[in-house]
């Protein structure tokens, strides 16, 4: 995987090459937490399946989801500047069947079900709503979550044993977490 601006030049080759313009939002794949998050992706099998990306920022989570096999993306964050850059990025990287809505968790929808939901945020946003994300998840569906440091990792597994999801790896990179559970 490979991540670029239209700027750049000599990109090397790769089997995903993804184009971000980032502008105000986060998520360029430099920072820790993005990259644990774009790793999580790529040893996933998301072949055929749907995926909610929260607090999406640039949507380069999406996008790299959507590329590596995904069929049903949203993309979701409440900040109006990364809503209108995560639109920009979907068409550079001619994905634009990725649905990208403004909001909070409050636009996850009823009927909104997916197999996997990735939230890059912070541990506080993540404590408050982790019950949200549950709603729109079914037995098996997977959560990542990342924005956090290690130090954070025992309450984040307690608010999501509480709501039925079984914690099952982490990684860890300058204290910065990412952690995977799954619903039972």
């Amino acid at each position: 995987c490979v991540i670029h601006s239209t700027f750049h030049t000599d990109v090397p080759k790769a089997r995903y090459d993804i184009l971000i313009d980032p502008k105000m939002a986060f998520g360029t794949g430099y920072h820790q937490t993005t990259c644990h998050m774009l790793r999580a992706i790529l040893a996933s099998d998301m072949a055929g399946k749907s995926v909610l990306d929260m607090g999406c920022g640039t949507a380069l989570l999406a996008i790299l989801a959507r590329k590596h096999g995904a069929e049903n993306v949203v993309a979701i964050d409440i900040d109006e500047f990364a809503y209108e850059n995560a639109k920009e990025n979907v068409v550079l990287n001619d994905t634009p069947d990725i649905e990208v809505r403004l909001g909070g968790s409050d636009a996850i929808r009823l009927d909104d079900d997916f197999d996997f939901v990735i939230a890059n945020i912070n541990r506080n946003i993540l404590l408050a709503d982790m019950v949200n994300y549950v709603c729109c998840m079914h037995a098996g569906t997977e959560l990542f979550i990342s924005g956090f440091y290690v130090e954070d990792m025992d309450v984040l597994k307690e608010e999501a044993a509480r709501h039925g999801l079984r914690y099952l790896s982490y990684a860890e990179d300058n204290r910065w977490a990412m952690m995977r559970f799954v619903k039972e």
